[in-house]
């Protein structure tokens, strides 16, 4: 039976974190806004399909994952598919700044999700968890 609020092995975002970070590292040094749409696709899969269905969430699962202990630690999927919506907002506008002809938009806003992504990948704070935490306090809760 699913889980009614799924949740991930935290070593997973914080290896798609390292991925991301080098993704956008290179899209940066090259001012390559193809990548950095790339990696908008990769956010959006993430945000929209959830968590299980991210390419870089596979690929710890399929490569890494049967090669280490059994992780302890979980978190939940809802404010990591937060994050990837935040990540694809900053990709977007970071691939159109580049396609379209205004570089320093495309540097910017890839450099801001370059800053998130490493903060994450190095010391596993997520930046765009928090805001989903602080807008879940900050708006009234729903009721049914």
């Amino acid at each position: 039976m699913p889980s009614e609020h799924p949740s991930v092995d935290v070593r997973g975002p914080r290896f798609a974190a390292w991925v991301t970070s080098a993704v956008l590292a290179v899209a940066l040094l090259l001012g390559a806004g193809w990548l950095v749409a790339a990696q908008a696709v990769v956010f959006a899969i993430g945000a929209f399909a959830g968590m299980r269905r991210a390419p870089y969430a596979v690929a710890f699962r399929v490569l890494f994952a049967p090669r280490l202990r059994p992780g302890r630690e979980r978190e939940p999927e809802a404010p990591l598919r937060f994050a990837q919506l935040v990540g694809l907002v900053f990709a977007l506008t970071g691939a159109a700044g580049y396609l379209l002809g205004v570089p320093v938009l495309g540097a910017v806003a890839t450099g801001l999700a370059l800053v998130a992504a490493l903060l994450n990948a190095a010391t596993g704070f997520c930046l765009g968890c928090e805001l989903h935490l602080l807008l879940r306090r900050a708006l009234p809760a729903r009721t049914a």
